[in-house]
């Protein structure tokens, strides 16, 4: 029996069936047989595949519907990279799930990386299937491709082999991810960015390399992973979770996290699928455009983004398609079934298409009604295992920060907006970021702590310009030329910078003055980037608001940490740190998911306590409380455990990183004994940086119902004081 009744998927794009399917089958069964996947043996006995089990999983027929247009040529070769990743994906999991040989697997992958050569490079002889195929495909890929497709592509596909090791540690440990983690390393371990390349070379159309880093790119790239990975675990689930052991599976992880039974687990993750491929929608219709134009692309340039897209579009529709049919998954009754009857059988599914799961998802999202009287919040009980610490310096950077505001002009009255300004002297004053400041940044001298309250100044005030100036006009274009300006402030040589226009431009000016001079280059670039992100987010807010839509939850999760400033502030520590831990250390995914989940527990304990200064003061969208309000159709109280379950999820997290990960990646990389004494006050850093806001948070008047309500009608200011 099934594990659960397959859910009623959202398909919107007709699968189509490229002509050359047995030319690809053919070629594939050879190719694989040539390479030793066929009689590749298992560490227990029989083989990892055979050619019956090859023919009956069928990866000519998935590309032949992921790739309909491609030519027998490039459909051949497309097969063959996925012939070997699943062969990759079994011979790994048979060679090291069951011995635990995290030893042997790490041996394994970094040998695999060698076949993946620069020009000039040699790689060694294989001395295995995978190795042999990996060989094969690069020498016959990369040739035809630019150096920036190739740069691309060997992260993808480094990205894969490696963070099976992620699995691998997590089966090891018994350990389930919590639903953030889970989503960020399945991109990566899941393939389908390795996918998102490969439609490049079948579309003949690469993404240009000055786009490929860009908010919308990703965002395409990241939403079509996403759903490819989530429909897979829904078809998996079966075979991999209960069959296999394994437990990297969303429907398992919200089983976890929720305490929901299979079924109503896997209603979740095909609701989080169906939200996927409709920011995937929005994204294309609505940021690609703007991206173009901004970019003055090129008339081809605008033709492969468009060739990427409806290629992107294609696989989701061909690789639900093939999953339907495959003799991998669990898949009965799947094929043929639709909301629009019609006929069934290979090649009929581009007259069945169904749209009410997107549909339901859709009126939710745009329905909410802003400016709704809620209340204050239940803010729940909240793990925090470190003690904050406190900066003998606050007094000091209080008395200072007032006097900077009101030079930047952060009191001053503005053209067209009632009340005449953003802050007056006693909003600053009850915002206190300086008590924030003096607990994130408990250790630095007075001078610093000075520089870290303006730097938060500045961006709690650009918080509250961008929606007050721009929002309640929709004045997106003038949002957009204000947001464009202010690089030009932020120079890379230190140099001087133009006359600023207003107060986020003068504010900036001083501040990047201060700060940039003593950095170096790599720092200095660091630095301004994280700030670009955190502005631009802004405009990301500004469009959700005049689309009057609550974001996709993911996507708001990884927006939340720009528009919070949390890169931007936790580098305000991290500078000293430069010379002493290798920049690429940073990069690495341990890191990564160390930071994202100290800034993920900041971010949400700011829409715990700011939820009715959002909800019914500014009428926003841009709340986790509200998202998850939206999104698992739940009251505000349940959506406020979730969000600190989420909280307490990420902290487990933290806390399983520092002390697991980080140890073994230092051993990994022979880090010495300062660089290693370097990341452990990074992790100091980052315990300060999340007790520091919590308390904040706890203690600051800005989100009081008394505050919020002067604020409103600053006439009554003598009575709310």
């Amino acid at each position: 029996m099934q594990a659960f009744t397959l859910p009623d998927f959202y398909l919107p794009y007709p699968a189509r069936i490229n002509p050359n399917l047995e030319r690809a089958r053919a070629h594939s069964a050879a190719w694989a047989e040539r390479m030793g996947m066929l009689d590749a043996p298992k560490p227990g006995g029989g083989v990892v595949w055979d050619a019956a089990r090859l023919s009956k999983m069928d990866y000519a027929l998935m590309c032949a519907y992921t790739h309909p247009d491609c030519s027998g040529s490039a459909l051949e070769l497309v097969t063959d990279w996925y012939v070997w990743v699943f062969f990759f994906d079994d011979h790994f999991l048979e060679q090291f799930k069951y011995s635990r040989d995290q030893a042997g697997a790490k041996a394994y992958l970094d040998r695999l990386e060698l076949f993946m050569t620069m020009d000039g490079e040699e790689p060694p002889e294989p001395e295995n299937p995978a190795e042999a195929g990996l060989k094969d495909l690069w020498e016959r890929t990369v040739p035809s491709m630019s150096d920036d497709w190739r740069r691309r592509f060997t992260a993808s596909t480094h990205n894969l082999m490696v963070e099976s090791l992620w699995e691998l540690d997590n089966i090891d440990r018994g350990r389930i991810a919590n639903p953030i983690e889970y989503i960020q390393l399945r991109r990566k371990v899941g393939g389908a960015p390795w996918s998102a390349n490969l439609v490049e070379y079948a579309v003949g159309a690469e993404i240009p390399d000055q786009l490929a880093e860009t908010r919308p790119i990703q965002v395409l790239t990241d939403t079509f992973a996403d759903a490819v990975h989530l429909r897979n675990d829904l078809f998996s689930y079966q075979r991999e979770v209960q069959e296999e052991g394994e437990n990297s599976n969303a429907v398992l992880v919200f089983e976890h996290f929720l305490g929901y039974p299979t079924q109503d687990a896997a209603e979740l993750v095909n609701d989080l699928l169906t939200s996927r491929l409709q920011q995937f929608e929005n994204t294309a219709l609505t940021e690609v455009p703007a991206l173009l134009a901004d970019h003055v692309a090129l008339p081809h340039e605008q033709a492969g983004v468009a060739a990427y897209v409806k290629g992107l579009q294609d696989w989701q529709a061909g690789g639900h398609e093939w999953h339907t049919r495959s003799s991998r998954y669990m898949n009965e009754g799947a094929a043929g079934a639709s909301v629009l009857n019609g006929p069934n059988g290979l090649g009929t599914s581009a007259v069945r298409l169904t749209f009410s799961p997107g549909l339901r998802a859709k009126g939710r999202q745009n329905a909410h009604r802003p400016y709704q009287p809620v209340g204050p919040l239940r803010v729940p009980e909240l793990f925090m295992p470190f003690e904050f610490r406190t900066s003998p310096h606050l007094g000091a950077a209080r008395e200072y920060s007032v006097g900077w505001a009101r030079e930047m002009g952060f009191f001053d009255s503005l053209p067209g907006v009632a009340a005449g300004g953003i802050w007056d002297e006693h909003r600053f004053r009850a915002n206190d970021v300086a008590h924030c400041a003096a607990m994130i940044h408990p250790d630095a001298g007075e001078d610093q702590l000075c520089l870290t309250t303006d730097w938060l100044s500045w961006g709690s005030y650009g918080d509250d310009y961008y929606p007050v100036v721009f929002g309640g006009g929709r004045n997106l274009v003038a949002a957009k030329q204000a947001t464009d300006r202010l690089p030009a402030f932020m120079p890379l040589d230190a140099g001087p910078t133009p006359p600023p226009a207003n107060q986020l431009e003068r504010g900036l000016a001083d501040l990047w003055q201060r700060t940039a001079g003593p950095m170096g280059e790599a720092a200095r670039a660091r630095f301004r980037r994280s700030v670009e992100e955190m502005t631009r987010s802004w405009l990301w807010e500004l469009m959700n608001q005049a689309q009057h839509r609550i974001p996709d939850p993911i996507d708001y999760v990884e927006m939340r940490r720009r528009t919070f400033g949390a890169e931007m502030t936790m580098s305000l520590s991290r500078l000293a740190l430069d010379d002493v831990v290798p920049q690429e250390v940073f990069r690495t995914r341990v890191l990564c998911e160390l930071d994202t989940a100290a800034q993920d527990y900041a971010c949400f304990a700011n829409d715990l306590h700011s939820y009715q200064k959002e909800i019914e003061f500014d009428g926003e969208v841009h709340n986790l409380v509200l998202v998850v309000e939206n999104f698992l159709d739940v009251g505000r109280g349940e959506a406020a455990d979730i969000v600190a379950g989420l909280m307490r999820a990420r902290m487990d997290q933290f806390e399983h990183v520092l002390a697991n990960d980080v140890p073994k990646l230092c051993a990994d990389l022979g880090l010495d004994e300062t660089a290693r004494e370097g990341l452990r006050r990074h992790a100091v850093r980052l315990q300060d940086w999340m007790s520091g806001i919590l308390e904040w948070h706890r203690k600051c008047p800005r989100y009081t119902e008394r505050e919020l309500r002067r604020a409103r009608f600053p006439g009554l200011a003598s009575v709310a004081v």
